[in-house]
């Protein structure tokens, strides 16, 4: 029955001559299952760090711990409302510079870790763009804004996707960021695809362009498939543990 509901609404999305960025979302994220993360637990490494996940019915807690050099341990908590930091289990008083620095680093993660299940939050405003071909696949492309209210801090940030057009599967995204040490234009490829408990997760290629002044966001997948950018980095999530 699940089958069938998913081939109907890839159906219903694919017959329509010019589909709608809405369209195209709710479609990706029921292919990839990440609307079960919505009541869920979930954890998983990223570059040496912990993070832990929880969510439930609009209240959720995240939880990244890592070591410093002393060999201190050290937990940020971000809840709906807050940032804690606790060091060896005490906890620490931030001035809010930090406060908010630490909460948009750890959301940050966990934001990319489980994409697309974002892409309906109130504050996201979509917009279907065109049909593109990459590697002998087409896509639909997506762009992203968001709303100063309920953005975040970095809601000036500009996304785009680009979905398959037969499976929805989100294989490419790219944005553009603005932040007090630089600001520049990033490219990711999805890889290592895997499911785990019926939930969708990848690594990425990261990619930055060649020449940062050629190409514009809009247009970053024409640099790609020119072979105009250059690898920036690895983003590999590991041990990845869900429960529904």
């Amino acid at each position: 029955m699940k089958k069938f509901c998913i081939l109907f609404l890839f159906t219903c999305v694919s017959c329509i001559s010019s589909p709608t960025a809405q369209d195209i979302v709710d479609a990706a994220i029921k292919a990839s299952g990440a609307k079960k993360l919505k009541n869920a637990t979930a954890s998983f490494t990223f570059r040496g760090t912990d993070y832990a996940y929880q969510f439930r019915n609009g209240s959720y807690r995240y939880i990244r711990t890592q070591i410093d050099s002393l060999g201190n341990e050290i937990q940020d908590v971000l809840v709906n409302t807050s940032l804690s930091r606790f060091v060896n289990g005490n906890l620490v008083q931030l001035d809010q510079e930090k406060e908010t620095a630490y909460r948009a680093s750890v959301n940050s993660v966990i934001y990319f870790a489980f994409l697309p299940l974002w892409l309906n939050d109130a504050a996201v405003n979509k917009a279907y763009i065109d049909q593109v071909d990459i590697k002998g696949k087409t896509y639909y492309k997506v762009k992203v804004t968001f709303d100063a209210d309920g953005g975040g801090e970095d809601y000036e940030d500009i996304f785009y996707y680009w979905f398959d057009t037969e499976d929805y599967s989100m294989d490419y995204l790219a944005y553009s960021y603005n932040e007090d040490d630089g600001k520049g234009i990033r490219f990711r490829e999805a890889y290592h695809t895997r499911k785990i408990k019926g939930v969708i997760i990848q690594d990425y290629l990261n990619y930055k362009p060649v020449d940062e002044n050629k190409f514009s966001l809009e247009i970053i997948d024409q640099a790609f498939i020119a072979n105009e950018l250059e690898l920036l980095s690895v983003i590999e999530l590991e041990n990845v543990k869900v429960n529904i």
